[in-house]
């Protein structure tokens, strides 16, 4: 444990001299960084970092990717999810793949030159995003063969088995993203940032509103920095009856190093390796 926002965990039996057989998960949000490191050759988890409450992601990441030993390892595969303004969802059957400067035109926000897709083939679109500059600088110039996700991949990998009305809400110590599934459809997806539990619920009534969600008949999962019986649970078990948490979606991986951890608090982040 570095300090109170940061914590490392690392299997004792690691062994370095594997990081080729091993992918690195990266998981950057705005107020928040973590990774994990799983062997793919023996199925195990070998590390686990999180640092929460970050005043400025970018400098952090910058400094972790220069004096953090394990993440100037030689991987085998890296996927990083990477929080952005500029991310937008195109059905399918309208995504024209020749011509994706036009999609120029949906962005606000001043960010790099370059575009990078992502298939979400279960839910029917594709995510177009692209990145500050810095960021993608420091990522691409530092970790080789890094693959790029769109900041929503997690909680959607955490999604794609949901076949009923499920609100997935994945949750960092001053933020949360929801995700609304129906009929294995996802119908509504955001980012917000919180600064108590009276703000996150007021979002929270929000979204149940404008998407007329009846929470009799729907299903609350949970994952990330919540647990049993704080301000934000709470403030979810006043309107749901069903209140699930979401378990790290890697059923034949070793995670001993987790069992003094609660299950769910980094099920997003490997939900990076089911990822396509």
């Amino acid at each position: 444990m570095d300090n109170k926002n940061n914590i490392l965990l690392v299997d004792p039996e690691f062994d370095p001299k594997t990081a080729a057989n091993c992918t690195l998960l990266l998981k950057i949000m705005p107020d928040s960084f973590s990774y994990a490191i799983i062997d793919k050759s023996s199925e195990k988890l070998q590390a686990v970092y999180d640092q929460q409450e970050c005043d400025d992601v970018a400098d952090t990441l910058a400094e972790k990717l220069k004096q953090d030993v394990y993440l100037s390892l030689p991987f085998k595969e890296i996927k990083a999810a990477v929080y952005t303004e500029n991310a937008i969802a195109i059905p399918n059957e309208l995504f024209d793949p020749a011509d994706l400067n036009k999609y120029n035109n949906f962005f606000s926000t001043p960010q790099s030159g370059n575009l990078y897709t992502q298939p979400f083939a279960s839910f029917g679109f594709t995510s177009i995003f692209t990145l500050q500059e810095f960021t993608e600088t420091t990522l691409v110039s530092a970790l080789e063969n890094c693959r790029l996700y769109a900041q929503n991949a997690s909680i959607l990998g955490l999604a794609k088995n949901k076949l009923h009305a499920a609100l997935i809400l994945d949750f960092t110590a001053t933020s949360f993203n929801a995700a609304y599934i129906k009929d294995g459809q996802l119908i509504f997806q955001n980012f917000y940032q919180t600064d108590n539990s009276e703000e996150f619920n007021y979002y929270l009534l929000l979204i149940l509103n404008r998407l007329a969600i009846r929470p009799t008949e729907t299903t609350a999962f949970l994952s990330g920095i919540i647990h049993e019986g704080d301000p934000n649970y709470q403030c979810i078990a006043k309107y749901f009856d069903q209140i699930n948490f979401s378990l790290p979606p890697l059923e034949h991986t070793d995670q001993k190093i987790l069992d003094d951890m609660p299950a769910h608090y980094y099920s997003s982040l490997l939900a990076l390796d089911v990822c396509e």
